[in-house]
């Protein structure tokens, strides 16, 4: 096919090969030629973070990540990391404390969130706040994002499973 460029990636523990034009976005491969749709397209210009997704173990953007940069790359999702457990703490936080009302700024934010745990797990409300500052919410006014990401540092400080 010319123009477009050979990649293997592999998404949620699944390589897939695919021929991909050097100009698609990650967030755009995802959702439209593998139907993962759990991360979502907002302003695509690196700034709410409804595209976040893991790569290689680090979150990016995925509207300013290219499909064909991720060759024979690792890429986690929402809907990858659901499956496998890694969020179900979080995801039962967020739902106890409301942080998810629409749902469209969800699985950026679990994301980032996960990241901190990993990064950071003493942060203070205030490294929450300013780690997730990046992810945009229009709906629940942050502290109710802050308060289910404390309550799952404190309970994996106290040894609780994730």
């Amino acid at each position: 096919m010319p123009g477009k460029m050979h990649t293997a990636i592999i998404v949620n523990g699944v390589t897939e090969n695919h021929e991909v034009e050097p100009r698609t976005h990650l967030i755009d491969y995802l959702r439209d030629q593998l139907g993962l749709t759990g991360a979502h397209a907002g302003c695509e210009h690196g700034v709410c973070g409804a595209c976040t997704v893991r790569v290689d173990g680090e979150i990016v953007r995925g509207c300013l990540t290219l499909a064909v940069q991720t060759d024979g790359k690792r890429v986690d999702t929402i809907e990858g990391l659901t499956d496998s457990g890694e969020l179900a703490d979080l995801q039962g936080a967020f739902h106890r404390h409301n942080a998810l009302q629409c749902g469209f700024c969800t699985p950026g934010m679990l994301l980032a969130a996960q990241d901190l745990l990993r990064e950071k797990p003493d942060a203070s409300r205030d490294e929450i706040r300013a780690y997730i500052s990046g992810n945009y919410c229009r709906c629940t006014g942050y502290q109710a994002i802050v308060d289910a990401v404390e309550e799952v540092l404190v309970a994996r400080r106290n040894g609780a499973q994730r």
